[in-house]
């Protein structure tokens, strides 16, 4: 995977960005990152989009702000450099919107500038715009969507009016792809009935599905989500790289971008730690310095260039830091990650993939390490 990566970025020297196909396009914001895709291509970006300013609405429902930290905590780029080389107009964000509200040092007040509602109301009705959702959206109960209450209003309204005059749809972290963390099992999961926007775990739909809304939505998963995923598939869609008549081409089938969330790759390939797994030196505590398959780790399952990319600017990632890795930028996460820091063979069915069969894989790779442990489990069965 690394020297593909290479040769990608050897075959991209003198390339225009303007004049590449879209699957260039999305190969080239793989391999190069955010800071190497803006330090590469920057001037034809300002030229791209010298003459066109897009709109982002960006709404919160039942998270917890991760997603929007981790953008904001984006290195080369930064947020703000970002959004101005990609000419964006961060027209809504509640988390960083300035002093607002219905009442503003004790007067009332009518006008968009300081009224949040008032500002949503008049972008929504306008449209033209690309909706950014973050956190999952509450059906419950009883589908009145009332188990999550913002200003009055239940979010999955807010959701159904803008997202009927979007352009697209982008679903930044777990909770908004899939439900993530609220989906955890628990005695008010049917209560709350938390969605995602597409999909409500691995089932497709999502909210989008019960209000009987068809647009693009692109699932950008993660707890929390990677800024280059973001930003990187906002520049795909403000560069027309990602047709929006044809989305599902560039996506896997849970909605993920394929060059982030490659489907025939899982970051267990590119592990700082494989080199151990190989070796069959499996941790057993906390802070061993071998591969943490018996901690928990689930990188064998899950299919993100974490381990490639990495995170704080290129520096690290989990399990380099010294945790296991706990599948979240998959839709199943939580409930199939649990218990997290379980040796996985333990778990009789994970992430859909029957447990055997993922050791019998294991085994082909390496004779020792998590196959060896899944043979005589097996011959015990």
């Amino acid at each position: 995977m690394a020297s593909e990566k290479l040769n990608v970025i050897d075959n991209l020297q003198n390339l225009d960005v303007l004049q590449m196909d879209r699957r260039t396009f999305m190969k080239a914001v793989a391999a190069l990152g955010a800071s190497g895709f803006v330090a590469r291509y920057g001037t034809s970006l300002a030229k791209a989009m010298e003459f066109s300013k897009t709109k982002v609405v960006w709404l919160h429902g039942a998270e917890c702000t991760g997603c929007s930290i981790s953008a904001l905590n984006a290195y080369n780029p930064e947020f703000a450099d970002a959004l101005e080389k990609l000419n964006i107009s961060l027209e809504y964000h509640e988390t960083i919107l300035a002093q607002q509200g219905l009442f503003v040092d004790g007067k009332l007040v009518n006008t968009s500038e300081l009224n949040g509602e008032i500002l949503l109301d008049e972008l929504a009705n306008e449209g033209g715009y690309i909706l950014v959702v973050e956190g999952s959206i509450p059906n419950g109960p009883d589908n009145t969507g009332k188990a999550c209450i913002l200003g009055g209003h239940p979010f999955k309204d807010i959701v159904e009016k803008t997202a009927r005059k979007a352009d697209a749809i982008v679903a930044i972290g777990t909770c908004a792809s899939y439900g993530g963390i609220t989906t955890t099992n628990c005695d008010t999961k049917e209560y709350c009935d938390f969605q995602g926007m597409s999909f409500t775990e691995t089932t497709p739909g999502g909210i989008l599905k019960i209000l009987g809304i068809d647009k693009p939505c692109i699932n950008i998963p993660g707890c929390p989500a990677h800024p280059d995923w973001f930003f990187l598939t906002v520049a795909a869609l403000i560069l027309g790289k990602l047709d929006l008549n044809n989305i599902g081409a560039a996506l896997d089938q849970y909605g993920r971008p394929k060059p982030f969330y490659p489907p025939e790759s899982t970051i267990h390939d590119n592990c700082p730690r494989r080199g151990y797994y190989d070796r069959g030196i499996l941790d057993k505590e906390i802070a061993q310095g071998g591969c943490l398959w018996k901690l928990g780790c689930k990188a064998p399952y899950a299919h993100s260039d974490c381990a490639l990319r990495k995170w704080n600017n290129g520096l690290s990632l989990c399990m380099q830091a010294g945790g296991p890795c706990l599948a979240c930028v998959e839709p199943t996460f939580p409930n199939a990650s649990m218990p997290f820091f379980e040796e996985s063979e333990k778990t009789e069915i994970l992430f859909g993939a029957n447990i055997g069969h993922v050791a019998l894989f294991a085994i082909g790779v390496a004779v020792v390490a998590a196959g060896v442990h899944a043979v005589r489990r097996m011959k015990k069965e």
